[in-house]
């Protein structure tokens, strides 16, 4: 019995070491690929750099600064000059033209020269000391929404500042004291506080999801290239036979030098925005390198598991694209899910994306611990499982379908 059992377990470690071998040995053809084709090298390393340089450099600033709108002072008083300075002075607007008359200015929105423009009727001064209440109107583009709610938001709060002023001077007028003409101007006072991004910064908020959407696009695609091709260019019956027709062994041999470039590029992004631009993440660093293993192993996953579903390199890539792409926005980042249809949001759960998002916000943004988006997890670590499902197919489309150039199609062997 001992005997039996010492002898189960040297042929186990032979045949793992055997295996062992292969995944090596179609590691290294897989290197060899991947340095010949050019494919390879942009869609893995130069696009995915570039992107990430591009949306974090984009919205360096945080928020969009000095967006131009424009005025018509019909009453060109000292005080509505007063007033058009302090818009000006706002961090977020600028005034960049005077125009005659409302039809000026709704044209200027109308070609995108401006983004608003505040409209001052003829003897608002006049009408606003003698208590008249003048009205005083702003129109904003919505096209483009954060500008135009940024210029919404300082066309209001200068409006709201000249207002106060002129009843601040008259309650000064009859003797009240500065805390009594504040308690009376705001009788309530707003204190505050942004959790987790208190600068406000859109790069925060959007580099954070945006960045990791094209790298999954990227992981995805070149996944069914990189099997895909293998068919096509009729190298698919050598890759298996270097694996002894073990599917598990090809596969892990195939994308095991792809798994280690995405991991380093998601890594790299992640130190850039962590370390180096210091995006908020009281997580802390076993949460960042957990979401980014989850996130590489369950695109990888999902990947073989759409082209092992259907062994068309053409129909897989487009499934896999459309997949990345609606991540976008049922993920919940720019829009909340729970608002979406409820079609959509059943859709937003078999999205990788949307799970790294949620992981995201719950354990590296807001620091939560892990058990909280235990389910996201389980989820990703079923995307990385679904190949299992498909690999009797896919090996049965490697060893038996031949790829037919002229109809674009993969047929079998008659």
């Amino acid at each position: 019995m001992g005997k039996r059992r010492a002898f189960s377990l040297k042929s186990a470690f032979t045949s793992f070491g055997e295996n062992l071998k292969r995944i090596v040995s179609i590691a290294s053809r897989e290197v060899g690929l991947i340095v010949h084709n050019p494919i390879y090298i942009c869609c893995m390393v130069v696009f995915p750099i570039i992107v990430i340089f591009f949306f974090t450099s984009l919205m360096s600033e945080g928020q969009p600064e000095k967006l131009p709108c424009g005025v018509v002072d019909n009453d060109n008083t000292s005080t509505t000059r007063a007033l058009i300075q302090r818009l000006d002075a706002f961090q977020s607007t600028r005034v960049v033209a005077h125009y005659n008359n409302v039809s000026e200015a709704r044209q200027a929105i109308q070609r995108g020269e401006i983004y608003g423009f505040l409209y001052i009727p003829d003897h608002m001064t006049a009408d606003l000391i003698a208590q008249r209440q003048p009205k005083v109107s702003f129109y904003y583009s919505n096209v483009t929404l954060v500008a135009g709610g940024m210029v919404f938001k300082d066309l209001k709060t200068i409006t709201t500042l000249v207002s106060a002023s002129v009843g601040s001077a008259k309650l000064q007028m009859l003797g009240k004291t500065n805390r009594e003409i504040r308690n009376f101007i705001q009788p309530i006072a707003i204190d505050l506080h942004m959790i987790g991004n208190p600068w406000m910064s859109y790069n925060v908020y959007l580099s954070s999801i945006m960045i990791p959407g094209v790298l999954v696009l990227f992981m995805l695609l070149i996944t069914v290239y990189s099997i895909g091709t293998e068919l096509k260019f009729g190298r698919a019956r050598e890759w298996i036979q270097m694996a002894d027709y073990n599917i598990f062994v090809a596969l892990t041999g195939k994308l095991l030098p792809q798994t280690l470039i995405f991991l380093s590029i998601f890594l790299g992004f992640e130190w850039y925005i962590y370390g180096y631009l210091n995006f908020p993440h009281p997580g802390g660093l076993p949460m960042i390198l957990l979401i980014a293993v989850l996130t590489v192993l369950s695109s990888q996953g999902f990947g073989t598991f759409a082209f092992g579903l259907m062994p068309s390199l053409r129909m897989s890539m487009s499934v896999c694209s459309l997949w990345a792409v609606v991540g976008f926005s049922a993920c919940g980042a720019t829009f909340p899910l729970f608002a979406m249809d409820g079609m959509i949001q059943a859709l937003a759960e078999i999205i990788p994306l949307r799970h790294y998002y949620m992981i995201y916000q719950i354990c590296v943004f807001n620091g939560y611990p892990l058990i909280d988006a235990w389910q996201n997890v389980i989820i990703l670590v079923g995307f990385a499982c679904l190949p299992i499902l498909t690999m009797r197919n896919l090996k049965r489309a490697m060893l038996e379908y031949v790829y037919r150039s002229e109809e674009h199609t993969s047929e079998l062997q008659s």
